[in-house]
């Protein structure tokens, strides 16, 4: 029996959403009736199509009587949680071509990386990159050749925008084929130690190089539990996945079988056979409920927040805050993943992984057990992992119990009754905090504000003693409409620094700070954003400012009339509207939506 708290928020999305779902799903129907009818394509368009094909792939589109499955990759091979790609398309034309149909890659997708854009000018086009993602992908299947897709990606904007561009193609079967995680390296703790030694100037460059390269070492995911991996736990509890896929490592016989069971099951999937499962019938409301409640119990990425939403948009359902503020008091947390403990993305797997997890939160009540999935069958399913049989993909049932309870517990023993992400309100606005890391005690912060328009001038200040004491920093005009919102991870170990000598440190700001969201209070997503003329923008030196994660509330101490009028400050943005591509993406931030909405200029 579902929780009546979860029973609740669906019916209320369902409800605020019905007018834009219903225009959503009529589009789809029309574009379900219309196509693909390959056989209608003119002769030079088809021929064009098939051009490179084998001479067997030929004949099966000349005849239009199997199915063709469009690959959309964001293959590269300087991102380490790409690189397994590369083998990918030939797995997958294989395993196509023994099911009868025929596969192509339909087109690539960039695929930025925050890891390496970290403090630079590229993290200002980081956000922006999801819809470009999203309409890359969509020129990639315009070409109305195809029967079902298949979704290669992993990391931070990547996956939210093949799900964006997915739903816009929502007629067509579409399964998600994750890379897996690199093995486990560096512990990510000992990782976090020398970068706090280093912005203490206790530990040189080279011993900071040396620390980083043995935690990214190979090919795979990065092993933190930051928004790459919550992407691949959003799509296993969504149902775009096959079931306990994951967070199997790369170039193993396990995870190829996984690749071409996807893609096979993509193809039975199809209008051309008697199980067409189109993705609009996938992602309902039900499916993002899931995923919140499995982002919360895991205490995932905050930049979930935004991308659940412009996900949802895009298929024509009204995700709020509200929504993951009220599951948030419902969902208990389930697992320590580092930032929010010890373990790394590997433990998790080993101490259950995503098939207990989900056993855990179906049995409390707290999932959609007849949600639809990829798998043909019920989300109930899913509490299964995969594993070889004389060399065959076979599923089983998931442990029962948690083989560390360190790392991962039931429903019934949870490491927290609430998640581990609370919505924040008061006179500053709205923001999201990720409350999991940080310690009890720390939670509740009151303290003197210090602005900045810059981690770059919190580094400064920090470098030069000024720091020493109770704060708030307040970093504004990072915001989406401002400079794309970048990631603002060079702030954590400053702060971290700071609070270690003693002090009550948080953090304020209209920017982000994704999965890797530390120990220090962070109040971010401020919206309105200081560029909307938000009250964040009237701060001063010296107000204080309250943040108390526990009751979810963010307030500065002064009389609204004191507030209200006060001139906003200004900043001089120019130095952030060139360079490194920038001055491309001036449309981007003059449309974007508030953060609210998605910070998204795709709905």
């Amino acid at each position: 029996m579902v929780e009546a708290a979860i029973t609740d928020v669906t019916a209320r999305i369902r409800a605020r959403s019905q007018p834009s779902r219903e225009k959503y799903l009529g589009r789809i129907e029309a574009m379900r009736r219309s196509g693909p009818h390959r056989g209608a394509l003119g002769c030079a368009n088809l021929a064009h199509s098939f051009a490179a094909c084998a001479g067997h792939e030929k004949r099966v589109l000349r005849t239009g009587a199997a199915a063709n499955l469009a690959i959309v990759t964001a293959y590269n091979d300087m991102l380490s949680a790409h690189q397994p790609y590369e083998r990918f398309p030939a797995i997958i034309r294989k395993a196509a071509n023994e099911a009868g149909g025929v596969a192509q890659v339909a087109g690539g997708v960039p695929a930025i990386c925050d890891g390496i854009t970290q403090g630079r000018a590229g993290m200002e086009l980081s956000l922006f990159s999801r819809d470009v993602i999203a309409m890359s992908a969509a020129i990639a299947l315009s070409h109305d050749m195809f029967d079902a897709a298949v979704f290669l990606g992993v990391c931070d904007k990547i996956v939210p925008g093949l799900v964006i561009a997915a739903q816009a193609f929502g007629h067509l079967p579409a399964v998600f084929i994750p890379a897996g995680p690199m093995p486990s390296g560096l512990p990510n703790q000992k990782k976090a130690k020398l970068r706090q030694l280093h912005a203490e100037g206790k530990a040189s460059r080279e011993d900071l190089l040396d620390a980083e390269a043995a935690a990214y070492h190979s090919p795979g995911t990065c092993t933190f539990y930051g928004t790459a991996n919550s992407n691949q736990m959003l799509m296993e509890a969504m149902g775009l996945h096959l079931p306990g896929s994951s967070f199997v490592n790369p170039n193993t016989p396990l995870r190829d079988a996984l690749t071409a069971a996807a893609a096979q099951r993509a193809l039975a999937l199809t209008a051309l056979g008697n199980d067409y499962t189109p993705v609009a019938s996938i992602l309902d409301e039900r499916a993002f409920v899931n995923g919140i409640v499995a982002l919360l119990a895991t205490a995932g990425s905050t930049n979930h927040v935004i991308h659940l939403i412009a996900m949802a948009r895009a298929g024509g359902i009204i995700l709020t805050l509200d929504d993951f503020a009220d599951l948030s008091k419902t969902v208990p947390l389930l697992a320590r993943i580092y930032p929010n403990g010890t373990a790394d993305v590997n433990h998790f797997a080993a101490a259950g992984g995503t098939g207990f997890l989900i056993h855990s939160l179906l049995g409390a009540g707290l999932l959609h057990p007849g949600a639809k999935t990829v798998a043909g069958c019920t989300l109930e399913f899913y509490a299964q992992e995969p594993y070889l049989d004389g060399g065959k993909l076979a599923f089983r049932a998931a442990p029962s119990a948690s083989l560390d309870e360190s790392v991962l517990r039931p429903a019934a023993n949870p490491f927290s009754r609430d998640g581990g992400l609370k919505v924040l309100d008061g006179n500053l606005g709205r923001a999201v905090i990720k409350i999991s890391a940080v310690a009890p005690e720390r939670r509740k912060v009151r303290a003197r504000a210090r602005i900045f328009h810059a981690q770059e001038e919190v580094e400064a200040a920090f470098g030069a003693g000024e720091l020493d004491c109770d704060l708030v920093a307040v970093v504004r005009f990072q915001g989406a409409k401002a400079i794309g919102m970048p990631e603002l991870h060079k702030l954590t170990p400053v702060l971290a620094s700071v609070m270690a000598r003693g002090h009550q440190v948080a953090l304020v700001t209209d920017g982000r700070m994704s999965g890797a969201s530390g120990k220090v209070a962070a109040a971010i997503h401020v919206t309105p954003e200081a560029l909307d003329r938000g009250p964040i923008a009237r701060l001063q030196d010296g107000d204080i400012i309250a943040l108390d994660a526990d009751a979810g509330t963010l307030t500065v101490e002064l009389s609204p009339e004191t507030l209200q009028n006060r001139p906003p400050a200004a900043c001089d943005l120019d130095a952030h509207a060139h360079g490194y591509g920038r001055e491309l993406f001036q449309m981007f931030r003059a449309n974007m939506s508030a953060v609210e909405l998605g910070a998204s200029i795709c709905g």
